[in-house]
């Protein structure tokens, strides 16, 4: 049986959609920004005159923090993720993405993949990630 969930304190989905959903050992994040349950974007200021600074390091490290919450509200965590989907609306960021993404996973963590996206919902979002992940993944890793 498959329970999909929307996370308290999470930013609300911008559809009708779960944040995350369990189809037996396997757990699927849906595509995750670093927006905040305020609906301000992490990684994303704007001045007084208009002028926009966005972070691609502080959108990642938020999208990734975001993802180990969620996964947390359903007992998992980013050691049970086995595949990850990176949407980047500029691949220039991709540098920027891949350090901050080398501070969560190693060549031990997931599967990957990265492509460039013409956009994501928000003018000022450079970054959206989907995650699977494996609820015994490190149940297995620790008794083998």
């Amino acid at each position: 049986m498959a329970d999909g969930v929307v996370v308290e304190g999470k930013a609300t989905p911008r559809g009708r959609f779960p944040h995350v959903k369990q189809a037996g050992d396997l757990i699927f994040v849906s595509g995750t920004s670093s927006r905040r349950a305020d609906n301000t974007i992490a990684g994303a200021t704007v001045d007084e005159l208009g002028v926009t600074d966005l972070d691609i390091r502080a959108q990642t490290k938020a999208v990734l923090d975001n993802i180990a919450d969620i996964l947390a509200d359903v007992g998992s965590s980013l050691d049970d993720v086995v595949q990850v989907t990176t949407f980047l609306v500029n691949m220039n960021d991709f540098g920027g993405y891949n350090e901050t993404y080398a501070t969560y996973f190693d060549e031990t963590g997931p599967t990957r993949t990265t492509v460039a996206v013409h956009q994501l919902p928000h003018p000022h979002l450079l970054i959206e990630i989907q995650a699977i992940a494996h609820r015994a993944a490190h149940l297995k890793e620790n008794s083998a």
